[in-house]
């Protein structure tokens, strides 16, 4: 969360507002600012993606490597994140100002992406034992706007639906050996199944009222906030965890009131994520060239 400096009318002036279901920029509790979602923009990278919410950007790439299954997993891939805050987000992030906050991003994926009913991992097992593919999620917050969690993970599963794995086939050799053999055709790749990737709502209180997508400024007025993991199973969403952060406390009918409400806006927004996604692919995605001769 990035530093703002208010005073003490203006975080009154804030708290009236919400109290009234009426924000500074003009939306109600329930309410988020306008988003912009790229996708295929890193042409290093297996999938990318970059999503600004209003003075939130996120970019995200995804690199993957053949590695080794975890003995305790041996039908199970990996995946991995990093995340970096650019010292131009804020000055708060200069020198290893962003490192706790960057932990504390990491830690919430991980924990969302835990789950197998979230994300399958057994999809990224080549050879159960042996052989799999290992997904690098790196994340870079080029500016800071409030509402990190929710931006952040909408753009890793807009980067996970745009990246491309490619075709594997193993064969046979002396000894019980196996030998992997990876596609150079760009165009011969699967994709993932992201349906069920959870989607980080932050639902944060300010005086006796939830909101969602907190501003910088509405984040510096709450002392404490509901992070839920919502995922999408047979077009119904589950609850797929959650944590606290801040250092107030919550009522428990408060507490089951955020859940709800993370529940209710993670499933619609995962639904117009997956739609906006798939539009964008239709317009602008690449088709396969028509091959011609000996090319074929």
């Amino acid at each position: 969360m990035a530093f703002v400096a208010l005073s003490e009318a203006e975080k009154t002036f804030i708290l009236h507002g919400v109290e009234e279901n009426y924000r500074c920029d003009g939306r109600s509790r329930r309410d988020y600012r306008p988003m912009e979602l790229e996708t295929g923009l890193v042409s290093n990278a297996s999938g990318s993606a970059r999503l600004r919410l209003a003075n939130t950007d996120i970019l995200v790439g995804v690199k993957t490597e053949i590695d080794v299954p975890d003995p305790l997993t041996p039908e199970f891939g990996k995946l991995e994140f990093f995340v970096d805050c650019s010292a131009n987000a804020t000055p708060e992030f200069e020198g290893r100002g962003g490192s706790d906050l960057a932990q504390e991003l990491i830690l919430a994926l991980q924990n969302a992406y835990e789950s197998p009913l979230s994300f399958d991992y057994r999809t990224l097992c080549l050879i159960p034992g042996q052989q799999c593919w290992k997904l690098y999620i790196d994340i870079l917050i080029l500016e800071c706007g409030g509402n990190l969690h929710d931006a952040v993970s909408l753009a890793a599963k807009a980067a996970l639906y745009n990246t491309k794995l490619p075709r594997v086939t193993a064969s046979l050799l002396d000894a019980g050996i196996t030998d992997l053999i990876i596609s150079d055709n760009p165009y011969d790749c699967t994709r993932l199944d992201i349906d069920a990737v959870p989607i980080l709502v932050t639902v944060c209180k300010i005086g006796d009222y939830c909101l969602v997508d907190p501003s910088a400024e509405e984040e510096v007025c709450s002392t404490v906030s509901m992070v839920v993991a919502v995922s999408m199973k047979n077009q119904e969403a589950f609850l797929s965890g959650s944590h606290m952060t801040g250092g107030g406390s919550m009522h428990r009918d408060t507490m089951l009131n955020s859940l709800n409400l993370g529940l209710s806006i993670g499933e619609h927004l995962n639904t117009h994520l997956i739609k906006m996604l798939k539009q964008e692919e239709e317009r602008v995605g690449p088709k396969r060239p028509k091959t011609v001769g000996f090319l074929k």
